[in-house]
């Protein structure tokens, strides 16, 4: 999933993969509250009912903002290149399907019989993830072609295996792969896919970019205060994903990320501060005083909520922009640097250590499951998946899309 940001100019451009390994960390860490108990309620999802943000309300929309970020470098560098239209589209169209395809997978296995199913659920979760490697290796660095594409096929046989054997539903009313959300890769992937045929399509032209951010903030807004229920029939079959919330991250990263690529292009660092910290106060302030209308829920996507932690991102990026790409302290976060090039590895990882701690049976004490001490113990558990990624890509192990 990972995308390096690389210009011709011989200025490198670290912020983005920091930006990217730390998001990751985060990730990986709030994924792992649940194996948690007595914590501030400020390190989860806020409920439903409650109008607020935790942290791991903030992290899925700054990938969706890193998502948007990496496209102006990614499909530059492609034209550049000399890739054609159709080859560009191929390649972004498949790139989605990945995501799709995985994230419908993830979201049926929350569904999964484990009464009716012929195979256990965490051995159904194991499988599912090799078969997600085999599928989507890096295979350029391998230099048998036949042996690579005889894995690929392997794994996607391997899947249509699984999803034949799957049992989902309950006792009384066992079901087939159904489609309840798009899970997490999904919504990652349809914003990808929009935000990227935008780009290509108004080549560097920031004024539509940022037209297409503020259509879809108000998209977001329209839905919330009602005026989009005359569409309510068609809003089942044909509609924008996260009614406008998920390309609106992904297309305020396309906007700062073409702004970022052509001051890098010419090395000039002046601007940079004024650019994201303006913009962000904007989009927070837009927040906080839109709240009453209808709160902060990442549930639900409100447009307070979007616009505040598009802010929050922008201010992030503008300090490790300074620290990384400035003062060049980008060896400062070389322990998480796997996070930020073999991202999608890093995230799937889990998969698989779940299952089998779930398989043998071992469960940590609560001691260190408990308060602070649970804490740690989740962010260490965060750095060693990260650490094993690390180990992975050096044996050219790792997930390309």
């Amino acid at each position: 999933m990972a995308i390096h940001a690389q210009l011709s100019s011989p200025v490198r451009v670290y912020s983005i993969d920091v930006f990217r390994a730390i998001t990751m960390l985060l990730m990986i860490f709030v994924n792992d509250l649940w194996t948690l108990k007595e914590i501030p309620d400020w390190l989860g999802h806020v409920p439903t009912e409650v109008d607020g943000m935790g942290l791991a309300d903030v992290v899925f929309p700054a990938f969706l903002v890193i998502v948007g970020l990496s496209i102006p470098f990614a499909i530059s560098k492609r034209i550049q290149k000399g890739e054609g239209i159709y080859d560009t589209l191929r390649h972004i169209f498949f790139r989605t399907l990945a995501l799709l395809t995985m994230g419908v997978f993830h979201v049926n296995l929350e569904n999964y019989n484990r009464t009716e199913a012929v195979l256990s659920k965490p051995l159904w979760q194991i499988l599912m993830t090799i078969a997600f490697f085999l599928i989507w290796l890096d295979y350029t660095s391998y230099l048998n072609k036949r042996m690579n594409n005889l894995l690929q096929v392997t794994g996607v046989l391997l899947l249509g295996v699984l999803a034949y054997l799957y049992v989902g539903g309950t006792v009384e009313n066992p079901t087939w792969m159904e489609f309840h959300w798009w899970g997490i890769l999904g919504l990652i992937g349809w914003a990808y896919l929009i935000a990227s045929l935008i780009y290509l399509a108004f080549r560097e032209n920031m004024a539509v970019y940022i037209s297409f951010f503020l259509f879809f903030l108000f998209f977001n807004s329209a839905e919330k205060l009602g005026w989009l229920e005359f569409l309510n029939s068609i809003k089942p079959y044909f509609w924008i994903s996260g009614n406008g919330s998920n390309p609106a991250f992904s297309m305020a990263g396309v906007v700062i990320g073409l702004y970022y690529k052509n001051y890098l292009s010419s090395g000039k660092f002046k601007n940079y501060g004024l650019v994201l910290g303006s913009s962000a106060m904007i989009l927070i302030a837009f927040g906080l005083l839109t709240r009453p209308l209808w709160g902060i829920h990442k549930i639900g996507a409100s447009p307070s909520w979007v616009t505040i932690c598009t802010g929050l991102s922008f201010l992030v990026l503008a300090g490790l922009i300074w620290l990384t790409d400035k003062k060049g302290k980008a060896d400062w976060f070389n322990i998480i640097k796997p996070a930020g090039t073999s991202t999608l590895t890093c995230y799937l990882l889990p998969y698989i250590h779940y299952a089998l701690f779930s398989m043998v049976g071992i469960v940590l004490p609560l001691t260190l499951r408990t308060g602070y001490v649970g804490i740690l113990k989740s962010l260490l558990y965060s750095l060693i998946i990260i650490l094993i990624t690390g180990l992975l890509e050096k044996n050219r192990i790792r997930l390309k899309i």
